[in-house]
């Protein structure tokens, strides 16, 4: 093995950190992350991001840097005896032993001989910590006495991160005054985010209370349910505060969490009909989600890419059809009255249909997508692209990573407003977790910016079922 050689002409080099594949392929500078120490690349980890770089995936994408990353490396050094880096560190490639003595796991299989790289660091006298977002993997290392540790770039934890807003208690009689003066101490002692809601409640009523956005310096906005051509409000406190950033266009990034049945799709789809069909602020809606299944792919479903991603939509289906069915079932008078029939341009038409979708300004999605109106699209096909007004709806953006996050956003052009709607709790990628997707890291980052605006919805509307579930199982 190959650290021999380095052990000998670096004895101070301790710690070494022995980087998985899965690692590179979710941050591929990830070796630049670590100061000081020795970073061992198995030389499996490359065989691996070779197999992977001719994806056309984020996943292929990643690798290929991570690959150029270390060509570019070369250029100072040799990989094999280790290349020093401006930090401090030594990158280095580590090669299996001719003999695997005293290795309790089966080879050849390829997290084995990783995790043999690592074990036989260890035997050489360093002190080696394996850093993997493989839990297996993480657990095989923990019996072979190594060290093992999840790549936290920057961690957040499910208690700590932004949610957009806070709640505060204040003797009734003051939520009659236009401006509690609990806000002016919160803003003077810089405790809020721009866009960070103030939820006052009566210290003996929480049902008593009001809502206010923070929009910088000393200054607040009193927040009130917006007014829809259509009969649907929002439901409680926080469906309040998504309504308020979703239809302000001053705010053009909204990141919506919360778990199942909290209103983060039909919020983020009710807003974006107002703004599109009743305020023409934008040309048309936009909705697109990511491709990764809880069972099989896309690619497994029948027919075209359109009939594909019809199927892959459904959920969007399901809450256009609640919108339309509750404009439409609203008017008990027009639905009493009989069919009045029409010919217009060769053409038999529903008087009162017609009527009813003219007064409601609202229509099946397919009749939108047919208009113009709706696009849906694979975000695959969002790449290189520029979007301009257009209402930009990200479902299920937990699945994203960061890098994929910052290519959609960076894709919005001037008028564009983009959303991104997800329950961090879970995710189906295997190489993402609540800290290191997409939806919480740009949520933290852009969180304090004029422009954005966070919002987590943390009560269940959809079903005493659907909340007994998230609490029980």
């Amino acid at each position: 093995m190959s650290t021999k050689g380095k052990v000998e002409s670096a004895p101070s080099m301790e710690k070494a950190y022995v980087l998985d594949t899965n690692v590179l392929v979710h941050d591929p500078h990830a070796f630049f992350n670590f100061e000081g120490v020795l970073v061992g690349i198995p030389s499996q980890v490359i065989e691996e991001l070779d197999s992977f770089k001719r994806e056309g995936t984020d996943r292929g994408r990643n690798a290929r840097q991570a690959v150029r990353l270390l060509d570019d490396l070369r250029d100072q050094g040799s990989l094999r005896d280790g290349v020093k880096l401006e930090n401090g560190a030594v990158v280095q490639v580590l090669f299996m032993p001719r003999e695997a003595a005293d290795f309790p796991f089966y080879l050849p299989i390829k997290d084995n001989e990783i995790l043999l790289c690592a074990f036989v660091l260890k035997q050489e006298g360093y002190d080696v910590r394996f850093i993997s977002k493989d839990l297996n993997a993480r657990v095989k290392a923990d019996a072979l006495g190594i060290m093992s540790e999840d790549y936290r770039k920057e961690f957040i934890t499910e208690d700590e991160f932004y949610r957009g807003w806070r709640s505060v208690q204040v003797p009734a009689i003051e939520l009659k005054s236009e401006e509690p003066k609990i806000l002016e101490q919160l803003a003077k002692d810089k405790l809020l985010q721009r866009n960070e809601f103030v939820l006052v409640e009566s210290n003996n009523n929480p049902s008593n209370n009001r809502v206010f956005r923070y929009v910088g310096g000393t200054k607040f906005i009193s927040v009130y349910p917006p007014k829809f051509r259509w009969p649907l409000a929002p439901r409680n406190v926080q469906q309040l505060m998504a309504l308020d950033l979703l239809l302000d266009q001053s705010v053009e990034f909204v990141t919506l969490f919360g778990p199942a049945g909290t209103g983060k799709t039909f919020l983020a789809l009710l807003a974006g009909l107002h703004k599109v069909l009743i305020e023409d602020s934008y040309e048309k809606m936009l909705i697109s989600r990511p491709v990764v299944p809880l069972g099989r792919d896309i690619g497994y479903l029948p027919g075209d890419v359109k009939e594909k991603l019809h199927s892959w939509m459904l959920p969007i289906y399901d809450n256009m059809e609640f919108i339309v069915h509750s404009s439409m079932g609203s008017r008990q008078e027009e639905q009493q009255q009989p069919e009045e029939e029409e010919y217009h341009g060769g053409k038999k038409k529903h008087r009162r249909e017609r009527q009813k979708q003219a007064k409601s300004g609202i229509m099946p999605l397919d009749e939108l997508v047919y208009r113009g109106k709706v696009s849906m699209e694979a975000i695959t096909y969002m790449r290189g692209r520029s979007i301009p007004y257009q209402y930009i709806l990200i479902d299920e953006a937990q699945n994203l990573t960061p890098h994929e996050v910052k290519t959609i956003v960076s894709r919005v052009g001037q008028g564009s407003k983009i959303i991104l709607a997800g329950d961090p709790y879970q995710i189906d990628s295997p190489y993402l977790d609540f800290s290191s997707n997409g939806l919480v890291t740009s949520s933290e980052k852009f969180k304090g910016q004029a422009l954005f605006g966070s919002v987590y919805l943390q009560t269940s509307e959809r079903s005493q079922l659907s909340q007994l579930a998230n609490d029980l199982l």
